[in-house]
């Protein structure tokens, strides 16, 4: 493992969440030999449970933020400190309401100055954030 120098993921989150997985769809193969559709349907409640398990390790801090991260970081052991705020990139931040990045619609900036901004030169009002006003200031 020395000459590891990709970060692949390896976390609390991933593999608990893989684990959970491996049980659902044994249990849902099971169902299929067996003929059972209670077996299938709860094989396939299992797997969602595990991704509900990884989403929520990751949201604790177990799991990783999108990319690669430095060296020292990527033990299993080490929990991602900036998991909290969330992660700007990241989809299940984004669906826990984490890691929003600044919203665009309030301020626009362009090649003419800062719009919506009392007091600086070239301000000309706030965007609408719908998409039906396009471009036009209030």
């Amino acid at each position: 493992m020395s000459g590891h120098h990709h970060d692949e993921g390896h976390t609390v989150a991933g593999w608990t969440g893989c684990a959970v997985a491996v049980v659902g769809t044994s249990v849902a193969g099971v169902g299929m030999c067996l003929g059972s559709a209670a077996w299938i349907w709860l094989g396939i409640g299992v797997v969602g449970l595990g991704v509900l398990v990884t989403w929520g390790l990751h949201l604790a801090g177990w799991g990783k933020p999108p990319g690669i991260r430095p060296v020292a970081e990527r033990g299993m052991r080490v929990r991602d400190r900036a998991a909290r705020a969330g992660h700007p990139a990241c989809v299940g931040c984004r669906l826990a309401g984490r890691g929003r990045s600044v919203s665009t619609t309030d301020v626009a900036v362009s090649a003419q100055g800062v719009q919506g901004m009392p007091g600086v030169p070239g301000a000309q009002g706030v965007l609408r954030p719908d998409a039906a006003s396009g471009s036009r200031p209030l």
